[in-house]
């Protein structure tokens, strides 16, 4: 089967192709820029591809991501309607990302930004302790990376409540809400709250000063979503007004964050470059060759989303 790599970002070859060579040598790799026969491209891996990147393949059947998020591939203008988007699913990710937010929520609740600013002024002094059963926890997002931090953020102490759109069984160690009042009642008991939703047309900007209102006063948010679920300026309202006493923050609207912004300057800021965790090239060769051996078959690929959804 032929498969043609389309990225606007990245060289998906040199990334991916000596690892989809040792997992699935039946998928030929060919290159979107090339001349290569079109209509023998059933498949492709992509990651943001550019606006006319699927007109040439009138056969193409299936699309991968080489990570969970698929908003870039979705909202490509060529894409036509028939075609299934699949995403990655990796567990080591989704433990890179657990610790991850298990590092964010352990520092608020220890107050380990201020142990650093009294040893940048050589301060000792010994500060009040707080039990991680003190501090509630609020994740938006329940699927397959949800509910691993879920998981280990009970094991670590925390009470945990846990978000979607819709009902969603989960482990009986932690609280599930669901729907616009499922928020509310989730917000209202939250201090750190984490992000790790799709982005879709619902949840753009969800991350904003009314949200930030509905929670515990002082409370925190880590943001390892997509950077277009935030208002940037309420979140920076929020820190001034003392709603908010901090932020972790890995993605942003644009990437690499420009050197003029203000959340570099921010002291009640934590910024990392889009680096919480990532997938990995094992996992994105056996999600391709999977997805090859289902539309050979004549079958949906596992892990191929719901495009009217977005997830």
């Amino acid at each position: 089967m032929r498969c043609v790599f389309v990225s606007k970002t990245l060289d998906l070859r040199s990334h991916f192709g000596t690892a989809l060579a040792r997992t699935a040598p039946r998928i030929e790799v060919v290159d979107h820029a090339a001349d290569a026969p079109a209509a023998d491209v059933r498949l492709a891996l992509a990651w943001h591809p550019p606006d006319d990147a699927f007109e040439r393949y009138p056969n193409l059947e299936a699309v991968c991501s080489i990570a969970a998020g698929v908003d870039n591939i979705i909202a490509c203008p060529s894409l036509r309607s028939g075609v299934e988007v699949v995403r990655v699913v990796d567990p080591g990710q989704a433990q890179m990302m657990s610790g991850f937010i298990a590092w964010h929520a352990i520092g608020h609740q220890r107050g380990f930004a201020a142990f650093r600013d009294q040893q940048r002024d050589r301060i000792w002094q010994r500060r009040d302790q707080r039990r991680a059963q003190d501090v509630p926890v609020g994740i938006l997002g329940n699927g397959e990376i949800g509910q691993r931090v879920a998981a280990d953020l009970v094991h670590l102490g925390f009470p945990v409540m846990s978000w979607s759109r819709t009902a969603k069984a989960i482990s009986s160690s932690s609280r599930s809400f669901y729907g616009p009042a499922g928020l509310a009642a989730m917000l209202a008991e939250t201090e750190v709250l984490v992000n790790l939703l799709p982005l879709t047309a619902e949840t753009r900007g969800i991350l904003n000063g009314e949200l930030f209102a509905r929670m515990r006063r002082g409370g925190y948010l880590i943001q390892v979503g997509r950077g277009e679920h935030l208002v940037e300026a309420d979140l920076l309202a929020a820190l001034e007004r003392g709603h908010l006493s901090g932020a972790a923050l890995d993605v942003f609207a644009t990437e690499p964050l420009p050197q003029a912004h203000p959340f570099w300057y921010h002291p009640q800021i934590v910024i990392t470059p889009h680096d919480a965790s990532d997938v990995s090239v094992h996992a994105v060769a056996s999600t391709l060759a999977t997805t090859a051996d289902a539309v050979s078959a004549g079958r949906r690929p596992p892990h191929a989303i719901d495009r009217g959804r977005g997830y």
